[in-house]
């Protein structure tokens, strides 16, 4: 019988009291490496620390074996997105939807008029020592700057809050 032998887990710079959980290499030999609080990427040169709560949506493609991690930003600009070639993402993309997941304490769609909506969004570090930072996600052609949009996003923040026992 023959044993598989895996490699040793790269060499990457992370945070006080943070491991790497799960890592793989980048079809331009970027380390991706993820630990309980964050996602790394790595070059030679420099190292990416992207926490679990700032990662919007993490989508992999497995026909082109491409992983898009977009993060949370503000409305009206452009997010910031890393495109990532990835041939063998070992247990990576497992690690990387638990602990998206994790982050997200409270998720709410809140519909306005037609179908259109906004969603309310409460996420926090997955260890859960840091506060909630909510966040607003509006609909394609809901305008954050309708003052009728601005009410029902303003309440239904209020009663988000609430729900997680901070109101």
């Amino acid at each position: 019988m023959r044993w598989r032998t895996r490699a040793a887990a790269p060499e990457v710079a992370v945070g006080p009291g943070e491991r790497v959980l799960a890592w793989c290499r980048s079809s331009d030999d970027r380390v991706l490496a993820g630990t309980r609080d964050a996602l790394y990427l790595a070059t030679l040169d420099d190292t990416t620390r992207i926490p679990w709560e700032q990662v919007e949506a993490a989508d992999w493609d497995s026909d082109t074996e491409v992983l898009r991690v977009s993060l949370v930003g503000s409305w009206g600009e452009q997010r910031v997105e890393h495109v990532l070639a990835i041939a063998e993402p070992g247990r990576l993309l497992q690690l990387v939807r638990e602990r998206v997941t994790a982050s997200i304490v409270l998720q709410r769609h809140v519909p306005l008029r037609g179908r259109g909506g906004v969603r309310v969004i409460g996420r926090r570090a997955p260890r859960g020592d840091a506060p909630i930072a909510w966040f607003y996600e509006y609909d394609e052609g809901v305008d954050p700057d309708d003052p009728t949009v601005r009410t029902a996003a303003a309440e239904a923040l209020v009663a988000a809050r609430s729900d997680v026992g901070l109101g």
